[in-house]
């Protein structure tokens, strides 16, 4: 039996690796679930930085001692992903924060710390080091920016959409200062289509899809709409069935992050679960998800598997997100064999098995334990989907009813319904995507 790390080796063997893929997932979950931290911060995140970071018109050139020290401490960091290696990188980082005199470095090298800490689910170490950086004197509006972003990210993907609609109006209250700051320059107009696309995912979240528009009206024009912000209004046209649209600002979203060296440029300069790195993998994800939803089922198979093996790469093999990606191929195949008229239960349910054990995914008979689960949205669809596989099945069918009955307890988007969410053929449906980034189902 081979595992799904062993399976990530064979990425380039394309749709042969869902193959092994699916021969690995038939074991039983080890359920359990996740605290949630305090609703007040979360971290950013940033992956790495180039001593030429020019974060805006004028720019600011950051210590390069200090660059290079944050760019080892996450490579050693992220070189095993375990505890320990986290932890020499965090040390590294200590390290450098105590030798540096301007803000501007203290800041980078706080969002650094606070990434590695994220990452390896220590939210309250997180947050304590991102709450140090109001405190500083930050010249840079990049930063700022950057950051309020991704606070709103890891809200979302926390389920406290109350909190991220906040912070996403404090950061359309930035644009004033930038404008003051930088003028109608470049990144002034990179800097205000990104606090307006964060607010438009907001909306698109709460399934306020008026209000979301009107935040990425004129956002598609120019170069500014790449990264999040292509991701994010492609997102809201793959909602309303705007398929061309959506996927061609999925590929550029793609290709444009796919081309990024350093950080030179103001909309590179991104954290937690807005970085790069994370943005790729999501549109490549949205990007699989559109082509199932138009039928073309081998692009999206293809699509899918390098999300997989991508997502396993950044994160390793037994994250969470790996149970999103997952999640999101078991739909591929439920909305093929409904298309093509065929049978892939035992496929679908192993996929749907395994996801549930990525996730973390609460018993069904824990008491008041959905309250405190993580990633509740693909929790509950990939139970959803589990059940449907079940209640087919006449010797399953009263184990099924009780999964569903579960997970449409636990459902909580205010656009569409379970039901809808899983059933997609009718051309008229609502179309659910899933937002790799944040853990949330549009």
């Amino acid at each position: 039996m081979i595992s799904i790390a062993a399976a990530a080796a064979n990425s380039a063997r394309g749709v042969s690796r869902l193959g092994r893929l699916i021969s690995s997932i038939y074991r039983p979950p080890k359920p359990s679930f996740f605290s949630l931290p305090p609703l007040l911060t979360t971290p950013p995140k940033i992956t790495s930085f180039s001593s030429s970071t020019n974060t805006t018109d004028e720019g600011f050139n950051a210590n390069p001692v200090a660059l290079q020290m944050i760019n080892y401490a996450l490579s050693l960091a992220r070189s095993h992903k375990s505890d320990e290696s986290y932890g020499q990188g965090l040390l590294v980082l200590e390290q450098c924060q105590s030798t540096q005199s301007d803000d501007n470095s203290k800041g980078l090298v706080l969002l650094a710390m606070s990434t590695l800490s994220s990452e390896r689910g220590d939210f309250d170490e997180a947050i304590e080091k991102l709450q140090r950086i109001p405190d500083l004197t930050i010249s840079s509006m990049a930063i700022r920016v950057a950051a309020t972003e991704a606070l709103v990210g890891l809200h979302l993907e926390l389920g406290q959409d109350d909190t991220s609609s906040v912070l996403a109006d404090i950061c359309i209250q930035l644009l004033d200062a930038i404008k003051l700051e930088f003028g109608s320059g470049y990144a002034s107009r990179v800097l205000e289509s990104r606090a307006k696309a964060v607010k438009g995912l907001v909306e698109l979240v709460r399934g306020n899809l008026e209000s979301s528009e009107s935040y990425f009206q004129g956002v598609q024009e120019g170069k500014d709409c790449v990264s999040n912000v292509a991701l994010s209004y492609g997102e809201f046209l793959h909602v309303t069935r705007k398929f061309s649209m959506a996927k061609e600002l999925y590929e550029k979203a793609i290709e444009v992050i796919s081309e990024k060296k350093d950080f030179s440029d103001p909309h590179n300069l991104a954290a937690c679960n807005m970085a790069a790195e994370e943005v790729l993998l999501a549109a490549t994800c949205a990007l699989g998800q559109l082509e199932a939803h138009m039928g073309n089922f081998t692009n999206a198979e293809e699509l899918l598997t390098r999300a997989l093996t991508k997502t396993e790469e950044h994160f390793g093999s037994h994250h969470p997100e790996v149970g999103v990606i997952l999640t999101c191929i078991a739909l591929m195949f439920r909305h093929k064999a409904t298309l093509e008229r065929s049978s892939s239960l035992l496929i679908q349910e192993g996929l749907y098995r395994r996801a549930l054990e990525m996730l973390k995914a609460p018993p069904l008979e824990s008491e008041g334990a959905e309250e405190k689960m993580y990633r509740s949205d693909i929790v509950a669809l990939a139970r959803g989907g589990y059940a449907e596989t079940l209640c087919v099945q006449q010797n399953r069918k009263a184990e099924g009813e009780r999964m569903k009955s579960w997970a449409e307890s636990v459902w909580r988007n205010r656009r569409l319904s379970l039901a809808n969410a899983l059933e997609i053929s009718d051309p008229s449906s609502k179309v659910p995507v899933i937002d790799a980034r944040i853990s949330r189902v549009l």
